[in-house]
């Protein structure tokens, strides 16, 4: 394992003074799924730069293979994972999200499988919970969900049957209250499965239509009057609510025409999700969460066709809603009347999903480069920083710190 600095020297364990924290930006702030806490993408911390230099990389660490997926992070436990040997060897790593120490790292062995071209096999992000972190690979015979403590050591292992898709597995696990919940959509037998977080014994199993794989991960909403709904969505079954507690259904929407990369985002009230094909962005429609069974014709109050996002997923921030297109293409949204305040096409080409910290959006294209925009009703980009490598990944933030994933490296900016 090489551990090293963007400028080439050694500075593991460093952490670099570059800002005045305030009492709020001490608590610990973790980063626990894909796009953070509660699937939002957001983070408030004030203290991480629209630019840096060598001074504020507070380490950069290369993983062997390649991987696609985020960090998560629960307070100084970070978790990554990558694949080598043509997926043959898929490895979860621990490392110190502090110092980038790798504390641990544990392979499992599958088969290698078809993918897309801007797919891996270590494309899943892991989910944790505090005490136990759980990864999913898939190849054509086994669709796995594992379960690991903190110091490294299988818990338990559940089995979801064979994965067939013609692209490769991606969806990332959720966790809610004592239950892991992961979304099983591809073109064979589909379903969304929740286990037990400490036994693996699985809680529940809701089948669903089957057309063609899906990656968007789950969120789950919370809406006044009533209890949370678990948002899942695929192009078969368009996008559906179930309780989280139970898998039965409370509302769907009509099939979607395509297929969903991006996961859903809850902005301003709405559930919205994105469909596309070919690199583009075809349907976006924003739902009111408050109806019951099929809400196609009386509950969808956003419908669009044009400049929307494929693979990358929309954000909310304030009063606005951000659209990173997958052609370099930006928008923003008032969230209430729809109105486009904004349009900017910044360039290159995004794998990733924008994520907003302390009022800046920070988003990676394909050929690494961090891309910084003020998240607000005006256009205002603040920064452009390289990394060296490519990416397909989202950024996390946590506890004063930013971390990038590339194809072959894991790089922390910021820090106490």
């Amino acid at each position: 394992m090489v551990q090293k600095s963007l400028s080439g020297g050694a500075i593991t364990g460093l952490l670099v003074v570059w800002g005045v924290l305030s009492a709020a930006t001490l608590q610990a702030e973790n980063w626990p799924r894909f796009r953070g806490p509660d699937g939002t993408g957001v983070s408030e911390d004030a203290t991480i730069p629209a630019t840096w230099t060598d001074k504020e990389v507070a380490w950069a660490v290369e993983l062997p293979g390649v991987g696609h997926s985020s960090p998560a992070i629960w307070g100084e436990h970070l978790f990554v994972t990558s694949a080598t040997d043509e997926g043959k060897s898929r490895t979860l790593y621990c490392l110190d999200s502090v110092t980038g120490e790798i504390r641990w790292s544990k392979t499992e062995k599958f088969a290698t499988n078809h993918l897309h071209a801007k797919n891996s096999f270590a494309s899943s992000t892991p989910a944790t919970d505090g005490e136990r972190v759980y990864v999913p690979y898939a190849d054509d015979a086994d669709f796995a969900l594992l379960a690991y403590d903190f110091n490294g050591e299988q818990v338990w292992k559940a089995s979801l049957g064979p994965y067939s898709s013609q692209h490769g597995m991606g969806v990332s696990p959720i966790v809610f209250e004592d239950l892991v919940i992961l979304p099983n959509d591809q073109r064979g037998p589909s379903s969304v499965v929740a286990f037990n977080r400490k036994t693996g014994k699985q809680v529940w199993k809701t089948d669903r239509e089957a057309r063609e794989a899906s990656y968007a991960t789950p969120i789950i909403v919370e809406v006044p009057g009533s209890a949370q709904q678990l948002i899942c969505a695929n192009g078969a079954t368009g996008l559906t609510s179930l309780d989280p507690r139970t898998g039965e259904l409370i509302w769907k929407t009509e099939p979607l025409p395509q297929r969903t990369v991006a996961s859903p985002a809850f902005v301003g009230g709405l559930v919205y999700i994105t469909c596309g094909q070919g690199g583009k962005g075809t349907r976006l429609i924003g739902v009111d969460p408050t109806g019951r069974g099929n809400v196609e014709a009386t509950h969808i109050k956003v419908r669009k066709d044009k400049g929307i996002p494929y693979v990358p997923t929309i954000v909310g921030y304030g009063d606005w809603i951000f659209h990173w297109n997958d052609n370099g293409v930006v928008s923003c949204y008032d969230v209430g009347t729809q109105e486009q305040l904004w349009e900017k096409r910044i360039g290159g080409n995004f794998s990733g999903s924008p994520i907003v910290v302390g009022g800046k959006l920070y988003c990676i294209d394909e050929s690494g480069q961090v891309v910084v925009l003020g998240a607000g009703p005006q256009f205002e980009q603040l920064g452009v920083m390289p990394l060296g490598d490519s990416s397909h990944s989202t950024p996390a933030a946590a506890n004063g710190r930013l971390y990038l994933r590339t194809f072959h490296k894991l790089t922390c900016i910021g820090g106490k």
